[in-house]
Formats: structure tokens, sequence, C-alpha cells
């Protein structure tokens, strides 16, 4: 009799336990959070000093328009694109370099940025970004790139097999949300800069835009650049 009573409690143990246990395994499987704007939007705006994370703003300008440069617009890209650029600006598990470097190879200004950013966090601020207005986008700003850089959007460089950016980035410089970015609107040294970041090797989370890069020359980068900033 107490056999079957000790096993009787035994058993309603494991019960008791795995229905403990239940609402975990069942948060686990219903993978991440859902991306909350507002919390992103906290973030963006004033950092967050205790995690030593830093305001987006400050460089990247109110809602994601950017007035320097160097530092991208993000307004209006769509967050699956942005959340994926930062995790790649951190090195994977077991990895020593980030996917995404800088000039040179060496490590990116946004390492550091992202590096104290939870999973939450960028998706949180990923979403918000995605949410904002480009309100004041860049142009081109040389004429004399226009013809050059129309006819690689529009149709490539069928001689050196590199394809028409309108093919993945539309016509209208808007891109494919979740897969191809958003130019249009983008700074011309800032599309530069990554064509040929991605031509070097140093920004390897793009295989594919590391082989078209490769394919191009100094020129043709330029005016393709120069091009698509002036899209809308």
């Amino acid at each position: 009799m107490k056999r079957v009573l000790s096993r009787v409690v035994l058993a309603s143990g494991l019960v008791l336990g795995m229905s403990a246990m239940s609402p975990v395994l069942a948060a686990d499987a219903a993978g991440p959070a859902k991306p909350d704007a507002a919390k992103g939007a906290q973030l963006y705006d004033q950092g967050d000093n205790a995690r030593g994370v830093v305001a987006c703003a400050s460089c990247h300008g109110a809602a994601g328009n950017s007035t320097v440069p160097a530092n991208p617009n993000l307004s209006a890209q769509s967050h699956e694109y942005i959340y994926k650029q930062l995790v790649e600006f951190k090195p994977k598990d077991g990895a020593k370099e980030a996917l995404r470097k800088g000039a040179d190879g060496a490590p990116s200004v946004m390492a550091a940025m992202a590096g104290p950013l939870t999973d939450a966090d960028m998706r949180n601020v990923a979403l918000y970004l995605s949410q904002q207005k480009l309100t004041a986008p860049a142009t081109s700003t040389n004429e004399k790139l226009v013809d050059r850089g129309q006819k690689i959007w529009r149709a490539g460089i069928p001689e050196r097999n590199v394809p028409a950016c309108a093919g993945c980035h539309s016509p209208n410089g808007a891109g494919i949300p979740a897969q191809f970015p958003r130019l249009g609107g983008q700074f011309p040294s800032y599309i530069e800069d990554q064509l040929k970041l991605f031509r070097a090797g140093h920004r390897a989370n793009g295989p594919m835009m590391s082989q078209i890069a490769d394919r191009m020359n100094d020129a043709d980068i330029k005016a393709v650049s120069d091009y698509a900033a002036g899209l809308r």
C-alpha cells in the first residue's frame, strides 16, 4: 500500500512540475514578444544611460531623418531590414568579427552602439523607424552622372553581368520590405561607401551584393549611387 501511495505522490509531483513549466515552454515556442514601437521611440530618442545605450537620434536625426551624410536615413526602412542590420553589427556566437565591418575591415562605429542592445531593443527600435516618414530625403548632386546612373539602375551592366538595381530595390528606389532596403532619398556618399565595403568584403552580410559590387568600378558605383539618391 505504501508503495502504491508513493507512486501516486511521485506521479502527481511530475504532473504538477510539468504543469508549472508548460507556460514557459509555451512562451519559448511562441518566439520573441511582439515589438513595441513606443518603447523603440523612447530608446531611439533618449537612449538608456544605465545600460550604456546611446540615443540613436544623436546620429540619425529626429525620427530617422539624418542631417549628416555619414549617418544614413533610417526612416521608412522595413523593420525586418533594420533589425537584421543591427544584429549583424554584433559578432555571432562563437565568431570573432561581425559580418558588418567598417573601412579597411576595422570594426564599424555601429558595433559599439549595437553592443548593449538586447534583441527586444533592436526589434522595438526597428519597428518604430519603419513607421516614420522620410521627411528630409537626400537627392542627386551631379547632373553629369544621371545618364550613366539611370542606365545601371534600369538595365544593369550586361557585359559585366551586373543586374539592374531596380530589380531588387524597385524602380522608384523604395526597396522590397524584409528583403532589400530603400535607397531612394539615401545620401549618395553613404550608398557609395556601402557598395565599396561590399566590394572589398568588409561588409559581408550580403553575399549577392558583394558579387555585384565586385563587377563595378568606382565610376559605376558613384553614378548609380547618385542616381539612387534622387529616386522617389
